[in-house]
Parts: C-alpha cells; sequence; structure tokens
C-alpha cells in the first residue's frame, strides 16, 4: 500500500516519514510490507488510508502542479476521509490528523466487545426502507443506518442478532442482496459512545484552522468552514450516519461538476450513481496522478 508511489516519488515518501514520526512507529513499514492482517486493524488502517490520500495529494501539488486552493470548491471525505480531506484543506496539520485517526481507530474497535457488533450492507432498497428494517430489527438493541452511500446502497449497523434480523427482514422488503461485511465493529452508530467522547476529548486539544477550502460534512451533509461547527460534527460523526449520498447531491447541486478522488477508487462509482453527469477520477498512484494534472 503507496509501495509504489513511495518509490517514485520523494514528496510522497516525506508523507509516509511525516505520519510515521507523528505515530512513533514505522506504520509505512507495514503499508508497503505487511502483514496485512495487521494493517486491517482500524487503528493501523485509519491513519494509513489518510496517508496515502495526502500523499497522492502532495504529489499532485508538488509534481503535478495543481494546487488544491486553486483548483477545488469544496473537500469532502467519507468517515474517516473526513479527516484527510479536512487535512488536504489546512485544517488540521498532517501530524495530528494521523494521531487523532490512531485515537480513532483505537477507540472505535475498543468501544464494542469483539463479536458483539457488526454491520450489514442492504443494496436494492431506499433509505427509508432502510431505516424501517434496521427500527423494526433492533427489538430493544442497536441497529441502524451508518452509511447511505449511493441509491439504492446503504450500510447497517449494530448489535450482531439485531443485524442478523434486518438482513433478513431487508430481504423480505425487496432487498437484491444483504450480506455482513467482514468488519472488527459497528461503527457510526450510537455503540461507538465510548468512542465518540474520547474524540470529542481528543479533539479538544487539537488545534483546528478554518479550511481554505469549505468542508461537505458527513453528518449534515453541509458545506461547513467553522472551526467551532467542525470540531462538534467531528465528535457527531463518529455514532452519526455518514450522508454521502447527500453530500454528493450538495455539492452538485451547488455547480460542482467533477470529482477527484485521491488516495483511492471506491468513491468515484457511488458519485456516478448518485450525479451520473459529472465527471469522475482518481488516482493511487503516478500514473493516475499524472491522468489528473492533465485533465487540467
Amino acid at each position: 500500500m503507496g509501495a509504489a508511489l513511495a518509490g517514485a516519488s520523494p514528496v510522497a515518501r516525506a508523507v509516509f516519514e511525516e505520519v510515521d514520526d507523528a505515530l512513533g512507529e514505522r506504520l509505512s513499514r507495514l503499508m508497503f510490507d505487511g502483514p496485512e492482517d495487521e494493517l486491517k486493524l482500524t487503528r493501523n488502517a485509519q491513519p494509513a488510508i489518510m496517508a496515502l490520500s495526502i500523499a497522492v495529494l502532495r504529489v499532485l501539488e508538488g509534481e503535478g502542479g495543481i494546487v488544491l486552493a486553486d483548483k477545488a470548491a469544496y473537500v469532502a471525505g467519507h468517515s474517516l476521509g473526513e479527516y484527510s480531506a479536512l487535512c488536504a484543506a489546512g485544517s488540521l496539520t498532517l501530524a495530528d490528523t494521523a494521531r487523532l485517526l490512531r485515537l480513532r481507530g483505537t477507540a472505535m474497535q475498543a468501544a464494542v466487545p469483539v463479536g458483539a457488533g457488526t454491520m450489514a450492507a442492504l443494496l436494492g432498497i431506499d433509505l427509508a426502507t432502510a431505516q424501517a428494517v434496521a427500527a423494526e430489527a433492533a427489538e430493544g438493541e442497536i441497529c441502524a443506518v451508518a452509511n447511505d452511500n449511493a441509491p439504492g446502497q446503504a450500510v447497517i449497523s449494530g448489535h450482531v442478532e439485531a443485524v442478523t434480523r434486518a438482513i433478513a427482514l431487508a430481504k423480505t422488503r425487496g432487498a437484491r442482496h444483504a450480506v455482513l461485511l467482514p468488519v472488527s465493529a459497528p461503527f457510526h452508530c450510537s455503540l461507538m459512545q465510548p468512542a465518540a467522547d474520547a474524540m470529542e476529548e481528543a479533539l479538544a486539544g487539537t488545534r483546528l484552522d478554518a479550511p481554505f477550502v469549505t468542508l461537505v460534512a458527513n453528518v449534515t451533509a453541509q458545506p461547513v468552514s467553522d472551526v467551532a461547527s467542525i470540531r462538534r460534527l467531528l465528535v457527531e460523526q463518529v455514532t452519526g450516519m455518514v450522508r454521502w449520498r447527500e453530500s454528493v447531491a450538495t455539492m452538485t447541486g451547488l455547480g460542482v461538476d467533477q470529482f477527484i478522488e485521491l488516495g483511492g477508487k471506491v468513491l468515484g462509482p457511488m458519485n456516478k450513481r448518485i450525479s451520473p453527469d459529472a465527471s469522475n477520477v482518481s488516482a493511487i498512484d503516478m500514473s493516475g496522478i499524472e491522468a489528473i494534472a492533465k485533465t487540467f
């Protein structure tokens, strides 16, 4: 993960080294060499995904000549990607972003005993139906929509038994596919409250500046640039639903006609389903970065 980019660019290497220094360990070695099962632990995966995204951005700016402040109308990120977006827009330093995501991952994993919670993807039903299914399946436990990703693509989160009941219910309500996800914890539901409390304390002691590109926030799907509001929304995000479908619709409604995904190739297909007329490009390596640079 990121090894080819680091090998090709000293700018990227500097990003990975700064993240290593912030964490006091060689996360980059784990990214480049594995083992994969250790990298996938959320305490490692969250800062690693961010590091790759920021490395791609820094190479795009430093070697591709594309400056975010000059080209972007908004920044946004899905779940942990919101921290990457804020780092990209100068609201958080890279070091602070790495430390916050390490804490976020650790706190989210610790919030619920292993095996007590899970998540499931519900495909082919709309948000209202997914919410109704989750509410009916709860039966006194926690079951809620965690991600509204795209039309007909929702993710639910909560206690294992409740989520399992929701899968069965969803299939009777028209879901084309309903399946458990291989996750380590039930993210973005009220079971994550201990993690939200930990993040509230950590964010209170971390400097945030106003982003130089306006953020579209996960939990409101609306633009925000006020520091106090961003800090509050980052806390709410831990237990709140990621409103990605609405976020993309908000941006296209405000005139955005091109989305550039840095560090992954997951959001583009969802964006295309939400706003078919908008273009989507992505980059995780030098070839992708070069392709984006040529479009401007």
